[in-house]
């Protein structure tokens, strides 16, 4: 009974063992490895976006500038006009026959025309008639005698003689016609006999020339 009874025990031990093993080993074959989790990629994060604040002073910036464009300058030219004055020795169209210093006027009976000249520069030039034949008019260098704003010939019936400027006893610019010869004096346009008679004074020379 003794014997029997430890053998079982044995056996009983060996086969607790055994079950107990072998328990074990199916479970470790058949327990499945852990699984390991892989940390995931971490995520691009954008960048916070900072506005850009401009200075107090000055504005933002929001308008494209536009190139400037340079026009050429061009230049304009500009003409002086220069007052050229008549010398007295000529005129670009009626040279003057005579030669005086000062203030005078000259005659050309040919040319039938007069000039008047102050500080020897020629200041005005115009048409004249002169004598008729059998009346003609004296030629030689006189002076201005005297003057006679609004004379009257007490020859011919009392006719008037507008701004004479008496230079050789009655001779005299006046006014008078210019188609029409006179009587010895010389005859201007209106305008002419009175400039003649404001520019001239007595004393002044007047050179008739043939």
């Amino acid at each position: 009974m003794t014997r029997l009874g430890a053998a079982s025990a044995a056996v009983m031990a060996l086969g607790t063992l055994g079950v107990t093993t072998g328990l074990a080993l199916t479970d470790v074959s058949l327990e499945r490895p852990a699984t390991v989790s892989t940390p995931a990629a971490p995520l691009a994060v954008a960048p916070p976006v900072v506005p850009v604040l401009a200075d107090a002073g000055s504005a933002p910036s929001t308008t494209a500038t536009r190139p400037t464009t340079t026009r050429p300058t061009t230049a304009r030219s500009t003409t002086t006009r220069t007052a050229t004055r008549t010398t007295s020795t000529s005129t670009s169209a009626h040279p003057m026959p005579c030669s005086i210093d000062g203030d005078g006027a000259c005659v050309s009976l040919s040319a039938k025309r007069a000039w008047l000249v102050q500080g020897g520069e020629v200041v005005a030039s115009a048409p004249i008639t002169s004598g008729r034949p059998g009346e003609r008019t004296p030629t030689g260098t006189f002076h201005v005698t005297w003057k006679d704003a609004d004379h009257r010939s007490s020859e011919f019936d009392d006719a008037p003689m507008p701004w004479s400027v008496f230079f050789h006893g009655g001779i005299a610019f006046h006014t008078g016609s210019l188609s029409r010869q006179s009587a010895g004096c010389i005859h201007l346009s209106d305008a002419v006999a009175k400039r003649f008679f404001r520019t001239l004074s007595v004393g002044d020379t007047v050179v008739v020339t043939r």
